[in-house]
């Protein structure tokens, strides 16, 4: 470098230093605690101090001083970007957002493909309930033989009764029966998500395929007079459990719809945006899921009383439709 430059850079950093001090102090202040924790002067000097630190890098560039003062002012106004331009939330902060306002908006935003879901559970439910009662043959059409769990219209009255109150699960086989059931709800749940984008109707079908194998299984212990006992045990975990599936449903729906009906978006443009809130969905039906494991694993076998599992299974009910209709209303 020449004897003129190297004077040059030596006055430009010995003009401007103090200030990209103060700037890098600034910088790793809003790195460790976050710009939003800053109070208001110190934010306001970042923002400034940052603006003149770009404009610096741009003369350094344009007289050619050294690389190493370049390579300085290159880090420190890549480092004050990110402090005042990234995202601030931490993942506790996105998470606590997720709960209390996101998933419960796009819930509500997307009333109408959740209904849908719900609407292709209960009409399957029906059919296959009718069905049965018609020919009780359907009930092994509907109902694989692992989710039946041995259970079929040969099975006595006291058979059924003993495996809904039975406290040992290992001796009747309910333990295998509601892992199995879990998992199945479970793979359903990703399914009719996951192929919504087809055009919906594979989403539609397979909830609506679910719902006959549950109508068909309810039918059969209402004819042998336990229709309210199974009522209970499905109660404690099926709300929760039943109604994740229909509001993956519901997201999967909403993606096929924004396929088939773009409107003045273009289809990629229109999928993108419905993704938005049809993440969030699966994203809740995934959180319901685990909720209705807990309560199935600890309350299936604790809790033998009818009642006792109507309340809890339509009282955690209440709370999640509480939860979609309250959360993230901004009070006026």
């Amino acid at each position: 470098m020449a004897e003129s430059d190297l004077i040059r850079s030596t006055r430009f950093r010995k003009e401007r230093e103090a200030d990209w001090r103060r700037l890098e102090t600034l910088v790793t202040q809003a790195e460790r605690v976050g710009l939003q924790r800053m109070d208001f002067a110190a934010a306001r000097d970042l923002a400034a101090l940052y603006r003149n630190a770009t404009t610096s890098l741009a003369i350094a560039r344009e007289i050619s001083l050294d690389k190493a003062l370049l390579d300085y002012l290159e880090a420190l106004t890549a480092r004050a970007y990110l402090s005042v331009y990234a995202p601030q939330e931490r993942l506790g902060g996105l998470v606590r957002k997720f709960f209390t306002s996101g998933a419960p908006s796009a819930i509500r935003r997307s009333w109408l493909f959740i209904l849908i879901g719900f609407l292709c559970m209960g009409l399957g439910v029906l059919a296959g309930y009718q069905l049965f009662l018609e020919n009780p043959a359907w009930y092994h059409v509907f109902m694989p033989p692992e989710l039946a769990g041995g259970r079929g219209p040969t099975s006595t009255t006291d058979e059924l009764r003993h495996v809904i109150y039975d406290q040992d699960p290992s001796t009747s086989g309910l333990g295998a029966f509601a892992t199995f059931l879990f998992s199945h709800n479970t793979r359903i749940a990703i399914f009719v998500f996951g192929l919504g984008v087809f055009l919906c109707a594979p989403a539609v079908l397979l909830t609506f395929f679910n719902g006959l194998s549950l109508g068909a299984f309810y039918a059969l212990h209402v004819e042998r007079g336990l229709g309210s006992d199974l009522g209970g045990w499905l109660s404690i975990h099926g709300v929760t459990e039943l109604s994740a599936i229909c509001i993956a449903c519901g997201g999967g729906v909403q993606l096929g719809a924004a396929i088939l009906f773009p409107g003045k978006r273009s289809r990629r443009a229109a999928l993108r945006h419905a993704g938005r809130d049809a993440v969030k969905l699966a994203l809740v039906a995934a959180f319901m899921l685990v909720v209705a494991a807990l309560v199935e694993g600890f309350g299936r076998q604790l809790i033998q009383d009818k009642a006792i599992r109507y309340v809890i299974g339509w009282g955690l009910g209440l709370c999640w439709l509480a939860w979609f209709a309250l959360g993230g209303r901004v009070r006026r």
